[in-house]
């Protein structure tokens, strides 16, 4: 597909977003969505009133900031708004909040303030980065994820939140939030990612030293398995760090695992399965990885040589009209925009379902092809 085909069939899709959005957003109103109703087709539960602090609950304003940085409908702008709101009662919770403050509040509070220059926007979003800073351990390099009795637990995911911190030190021109990142990075790089380019999903560090003590399968299948959606956690934040500081040493960690990535997902059709490495039986996919991985595909192409620029394009773009062709909900009366999501190997409530995040990064993908979309992280 050439560069006019693509960026057409981009228009397509972005043209079907936006009256699809356009129905969504109002028959939601005010409330956060997660997964639809399996028997209605809508997003029938509120997550700012059952979970304000859930890690999910600023990709549906990312959505609405994406598509209004595109449009300048009012109507998505006020959206967002509200769901920013939504997320003060998780910063008074406190105790509920963990890793993910990233993907809260960059979706929210950052990209209102990138756009609109919103003092308070600004404020929330150093607060929740504060919040993340806080869970640096100095011993082990590493900001530890999840809360309870896991101090020194660090799962791939964190990769995708650590932008929060380079934001904060770009905005305050305070480089101890570069500092923290970059250590959690780096620990990432050197004990999750794996030399073939596969990753863990989660490392286990003795808190006091940082020592790696052992590799639980998390939402993968089992220890030393590939998680898929775990894998464009990585790519995509690899790259988003090499973006950030210029390192190469994070592009070529993005190119290594978005590598391993393509070998796998192109003897599948170019739909994921859950864990590369689970038993062929029963077949499970996800949805939500290769569009995540599709992003980081995308921001990778920026950022190498000419030559190598089509390999990644033809990924992103082979998973991205797999994906839309098998799996889209284009149907206005129901929610969501792709389906069969999973969220976890093992947890059924969330297999092959639609996952609020699979449609933030399908959107932020066909934007980006059409030069529309704005970086969020």
């Amino acid at each position: 597909m050439n560069d006019k085909e693509t960026k057409k069939w981009a228009q397509e899709m972005f043209e079907k977003l936006d009256s699809k959005l356009t129905v969504e957003a109002l028959r939601l109103g005010h409330k956060i969505p997660y997964i639809p109703d399996e028997k209605t087709g809508l997003y029938e539960e509120d997550m700012a009133a059952a979970d304000p602090a859930w890690w999910t609950n600023g990709f549906w304003a990312g959505i609405m900031w994406q598509m209004y940085h595109a449009t300048e409908k009012k109507l998505y702008k006020e959206t967002a708004e509200f769901s920013e709101t939504c997320l003060d009662k998780a910063l008074d919770i406190f105790t509920g909040l963990h890793h993910d403050v990233g993907f809260m509040w960059l979706h929210t509070a950052v990209a209102d303030y990138r756009i609109t220059h919103n003092e308070r926007s600004k404020a929330r979003g150093l607060h929740a980065a504060q919040l993340l800073a806080g869970r640096y351990n100095p011993r082990g390099q590493f900001i530890r994820s999840w809360n309870r009795d896991r101090s020194g637990w660090v799962i791939v995911d964190s990769m995708l939140n650590i932008p929060l911190l380079y934001w904060a030190k770009e905005t305050l021109g305070d480089p101890r939030f570069g500092y923290v990142a970059e250590d959690h990075a780096d620990k990432v790089m050197n004990h999750i990612v794996r030399a073939d380019g596969s990753v863990n999903h989660i490392g286990v560090f003795d808190p006091t030293n940082g020592e790696l003590l052992e590799t639980p399968g998390g939402q993968g299948y089992a220890s030393g398995s590939s998680w898929s959606r775990g894998q464009s956690w990585a790519i995509y934040g690899f790259v988003l760090s090499y973006v950030h500081t210029g390192k190469q040493k994070y592009l070529d960690t993005a190119k290594k695992v978005a590598h391993y990535f393509i070998s796998e997902v192109s003897q599948t059709g170019w739909i994921p399965a859950v864990d590369f490495r689970a038993p062929k039986e029963p077949v499970m996919i996800d949805t939500s990885a290769g569009v995540c991985a599709a992003c980081g595909f995308l921001e990778i192409a920026k950022h190498v040589e000419e030559y190598e620029k089509n390999l990644y394009m033809d990924a992103a773009m082979n998973i991205l009209q797999a994906i839309e062709k098998n799996h889209a909900i284009w149907d206005e009366k129901k929610d969501g925009i792709i389906d069969d999501a999973t969220g976890s190997y093992h947890y059924e409530k969330w297999t092959e379902v639609p996952i609020i995040y699979t449609d933030y990064y399908f959107v932020e993908a066909i934007l980006r092809i059409l030069d529309k979309d704005f970086l969020i992280w």
